[in-house]
């Protein structure tokens, strides 16, 4: 578009962007972490999948509980179909209606999501005053990790990556360590 006004000319370029879904870049990085953060990265894949675990089920109320728009919405339930995570169940002949549901993938996604609440409510609270009770014995809980083989409550300083980082290597080598 080229406009005009008493002697100046001004060429001007429109772009359009497609903001409702990131490009979707694989990590290049051998890793399990890398792995999931390609999976489930952006904050609306994972807020999707917190109202899954507290029993949001259809479209419209993802929409509604989430203020997302409707094709932001699409493109990550496909995309969390597609991967495996959700998986859609027919409730609704006419007009055809599904309603999304947790696969076993998409479950062992729930020490993520309690890890994150656990951050959430002591560095950045809202005023959401949800708690998570554990169903066993009626308290209040959070997420702690602990050893699978002997219970203990797991903390960056007891716990180490074998092998290690090949940088940490270098680094521990410079200092001679």
């Amino acid at each position: 578009m080229q406009l005009t006004l008493e002697g100046v000319s001004c060429v001007m370029q429109l772009t359009l962007y497609d903001w409702s879904m990131p490009t979707r870049k694989t990590l290049d990085i051998d890793c399990s972490v890398a792995n999931a953060i390609d999976l489930i990265g952006d904050r609306w894949s994972l807020l999707i999948l917190r109202d899954a675990f507290f029993g949001v089920r259809r479209f419209d109320d993802f929409c509604e509980d989430l203020g997302i728009s409707r094709n932001v919405l699409t493109s990550r339930l496909e995309l969390m179909v597609e991967m495996g995570v959700l998986e859609t169940r027919s409730y609704q002949d006419n007009p055809p209606r599904h309603e999304y549901r947790l696969t076993e993938k998409g479950r062992d996604l729930f020490d993520v999501l309690m890890a994150l609440w656990r951050f959430g409510d002591r560095w950045e609270p809202s005023s959401d005053e949800r708690v998570a009770i554990h169903t066993e014995c009626g308290n209040p809980t959070h997420a702690v990790p602990t050893c699978s083989s002997c219970g203990e409550e797991l903390t960056d300083r007891n716990v180490r990556v074998d092998p290690s980082l090949e940088i940490v290597e270098q680094r521990l080598a410079k200092v001679g360590r």
